[in-house]
């Protein structure tokens, strides 16, 4: 599922990989919140056997919601937004916000000592978090390697 204002960028990674993986991808437009309820619906009833939510707004400020719903649906779902896991999705895979914003200070800092942001170098996000939850995957019925486990940041028992 992705919202339009993510990009196309995202949804070529996501083919890219399902291509090496074998996987076949279903692509579902989200353009708003009044939208989960319909996107997640019909995903559910076209079978599929996961949903990976890209970054957006729309995903982003409903993460609880679609924790419920998901789970609700017996659909496992990941997302970018380590907090999905924390609030009951079954797992995320993103940047740490807060570190990223600790990144962001020293840059914003110069744009404002007088620098012109378009010669202010960009940075990319230096630590992502690898969130967990095991009583969503037991309710599933899902199982994770080990190697998963002990590659996560954080593991919800």
């Amino acid at each position: 599922m992705w919202d339009p204002a993510t990009g196309p960028v995202q949804i070529k990674g996501v083919e890219t990989a399902a291509e090496e993986l074998k996987v076949k991808v279903e692509i579902m437009d989200v353009p708003g919140t009044s939208n989960l309820d319909d996107s997640i619906f019909a995903a559910s009833g076209k079978g599929v056997d996961a949903i990976l939510m890209l970054s957006s707004a729309v995903i982003g400020g409903s993460l609880e919601y679609l924790a419920g719903l998901t789970l609700g649906l017996r659909l496992p779902a990941v997302t970018i937004f380590p907090d999905f896991a924390r609030r009951g999705g079954l797992m995320a895979y993103g940047i740490n916000a807060l570190n990223l914003f600790r990144q962001s200070a020293p840059i914003v800092a110069k744009v404002l000592r007088g620098s012109k942001p378009g010669e202010v170098p960009a940075e990319l996000p230096t630590k992502f978090e690898l969130v967990v939850n095991l009583k969503t995957a037991k309710r599933l019925g899902i199982v994770f390697p080990t190697s998963i486990l002990l590659r996560a940041d954080e593991v919800i028992e």
